[in-house]
């Protein structure tokens, strides 16, 4: 209570309102939330608990895409741009909220004329791209699920998540478009459907090339027959019960065994409609550009639903943000007038490491407004991004969520109104977010001490389970620190009511009896000019118990160093004093990260450790594990050099 108390002292009077108005009666607070949203019957009650899971608006009847789309059309809305897709090789489709309704319709007949039936489970494989979004909206809009994957994890990925979520029909295309390359698609297909072989019954491809692609008679077949599959059936869509499941996500794999995520039709709506309305303030006017990837909870959350669900126009971008150029970005708010920008952190530092003039050629008036989750958004980064591209005209905003919360937790109530940023902090807990600071005990921690960050009380977006592993869930998240929901990140809230983050629970090092936080100490490395991205662990030592390996990414036009290696040390001492001993500091090209642009800190501690990182199908380049690998290498060499000749 005495952290909710000086949460309360630091925020202005709207908000102030809103967080009381929630924390005295949430059940009241939810259900006006859940009253912003179209209902085909009312709730019988709002919040019911059967620990460790719970249920929301229980016996109220809707459903996700209809309230997506049929509402707006109903409305009069029908003509105003609810889908804009773009990609890196300047192909450009835009759907009316009418003309996606009638697509959607038109793929949810041919599912129905597949077989596809309320409660079964469908794989999409497929980039961001029209088709795959419309796949979405129709099989969430005849009761459905769909199992998005990520086109860019390798077969072995793919099975796992096919044979978890019991896929009878996957969907693919031939090849999506990276960097000005065409990344084969349907070859990962075989080889995935090889390792579980009697799950998938029937395969559809989206012939993008208009190529020969190879096919497996009886199993697969092409867009176009899909589509036809459709004659003669219905496309209308299907009341669901509030908590019965619209979709399963897998996490995105930084830790252990992904996991599949279930979010429902009515408390996620509720949850990622509310948020969207006060943490990012979406209104029907704004040109919204998510630059997630379908694959991750971002894109589900906000590409798709949300957005949709507040009337606002959708930009769906296939392709990397620095190609053709690094200017990529900026040219797209041009020209479609973004207003609103959801990015990652990595995708900032990225851009930083081009330097300011890519940002310099493009008309960016319209943008009001930048957000930024999934890593640490590092104050170096920040200030890059908001004084020197932007020169404080619009704000830059981080916050903090998870694929298990379905939308923000931690954050800016920039739709009610905006808080003074603190660079490096996510954020408050967002009005109808309940959360305090404990040790592994289970000890309520004052400002200022780090511990594991939990969740008192669910909110409707939060899973309420994962798919097929129920007891799992309990273990996981509510048995791990009794009675309240575990996020896994270790964090502080400061005087103000700000969180701020240190990593996950697991990646905080102990150096004599001192904890660290790795986004910490990365931070620090990137308060010197030369430094892209910093990525550490801790490494055992019979002095200290730990000392700090880092492994750090230079900006364009720097060169690893003697003299750059003492700078950065020297950086480090200057920031965080001589608590942060670090034992060793590698140069090296890119750091290993999930797709998702998180740093697999995991695998510095395997590197470090000589043994097998596990599980990497989640990473974006696996180039980077054996450049770390060989940077280590390098690092032990010269180091026993050094002990060799100082012995003489």
């Amino acid at each position: 209570m005495e952290q909710e108390r000086t949460i309360m002292q630091a925020i202005n009077p709207l908000v102030l309102r809103e967080c009381e108005a929630a924390r005295v009666d949430p059940d009241a607070y939810w259900e006006r939330a859940a009253e912003q949203l179209h209902w085909f019957r009312r709730w019988d009650r709002v919040f019911e608990s059967n620990a460790p899971s719970f249920r929301w608006f229980v016996g109220g009847e809707t459903n996700l895409a209809y309230n997506c789309l049929d509402y707006h059309v109903n409305r009069g809305w029908g003509g105003h741009a609810a889908l804009v897709y773009a990609n890196e090789r300047g192909e450009r489709r835009t759907f009316t909220y009418a003309q996606l309704r009638f697509e959607v319709s038109r793929v949810a007949a041919a599912l129905r004329g597949m077989g596809v039936e309320k409660g079964d489970r469908v794989t999409i494989y497929m980039p961001v791209c029209p088709e795959a979004l419309i796949l979405m909206l129709a099989t969430v809009r005849i009761g459905a699920l769909h199992s998005v994957v990520f086109a860019g994890f390798g077969a072995g990925a793919l099975a796992e998540r096919v044979r978890a979520s019991g896929s009878g029909l996957l969907f693919t295309a031939d090849v999506t478009y990276r960097k000005g390359t065409d990344v084969p698609l349907k070859g990962l297909v075989d080889s995935a459907l090889d390792l579980v072989p009697s799950v998938v019954k029937r395969v559809i491809v989206l012939n993008r090339k208009g190529e020969a692609v190879p096919m497996k008679a009886g199993r697969d077949i092409e867009w176009p027959e899909f589509l036809a599959h459709g004659e003669g059936h219905s496309g209308e869509h299907v009341p669901m019960e509030s908590n019965e499941p619209a979709y399963i996500l897998a996490t995105s794999g930084t830790t252990a065994k992904p996991k599949l995520v279930v979010h429902t039709h009515g408390g996620y709506q509720v949850g990622i409609h509310h948020m969207g309305r006060i943490c990012y303030g979406i209104t029907p006017n704004d040109v919204w550009w998510a630059t997630s990837d379908i694959g991750w909870v971002v894109g589900h959350s906000y590409i798709v639903y949300a957005p949709l669900l507040l009337g606002a126009t959708s930009i769906a971008y296939e392709g990397a943000l620095d190609h053709p150029g690094p200017d990529m970005l900026w040219r797209l708010v041009e020209e479609f007038g973004i207003t609103a920008i959801f990015t990652s952190p990595t995708a900032v530092r990225l851009l930083m490491r081009y330097g300011d003039e890519p940002t310099r050629g493009a008309d960016i008036s319209s943008l009001n407004r930048i957000f930024c989750a999934g890593e640490v958004l590092n104050s170096p980064a920040w200030e890059w991004l908001q004084k020197q591209v932007l020169s404080d005209r619009i704000p830059v905003i981080d916050h903090w969520w998870q694929t298990e919360t379905g939308g923000p937790m931690i954050g800016n109530p920039y739709g009610i109104s905006m808080l003074p940023i603190k660079p490096g902090s996510a954020g408050i807990p967002l009005p109808g977010v309940e959360v305090e600071v404990m040790s592994m005990e289970g000890t309520p921690l004052p400002p200022g001490e780090k511990g594991i960050l939990v969740v008192r009380r669910p909110i409707p977006s939060l899973t309420p389970t994962l798919w097929g592993e129920e007891e799992r869930y309990g273990t996981d998240y509510w048995d791990r620190i009794p009675g309240v929901y575990f996020t896994g990140d270790a964090a502080h809230i400061d005087e103000d009511g700000y969180v701020w983050f240190a990593g996950r629970a697991d990646e905080v090092i102990k150096i004599a009896a001192h904890r660290l936080g790795t986004v910490e100490v990365e931070t620090a490395f990137m308060q010197h000019p030369a430094v892209a991205e910093a990525g550490v662990t801790g490494r055992p030592d019979e002095l200290r118990g730990e000392v700090i390996s880092a492994f750090v990414a230079l900006k364009q036009g720097y060169e690893p160093s003697e003299e750059l290696r003492r700078e950065l040390l020297q950086t480090v001492r200057r920031e965080l004093g001589p608590i942060a001993v670090i034992g060793e500091l590698n140069f090296v090209d890119t750091l290993p990260k999930t797709r998702s642009g998180k740093i697999m800190r995991r695998v510095f501690k395997a590197v470090i450790q000589d043994r097998d990182p596990g599980d990497i199908t989640t990473i974006e380049d696996e180039g980077s594990v054996e450049e770390a690998r060989q940077a280590w290498r390098q690092m032990k060499a010269e180091m026993g050099q050094a002990s060799a000749e100082g012995g003489r």
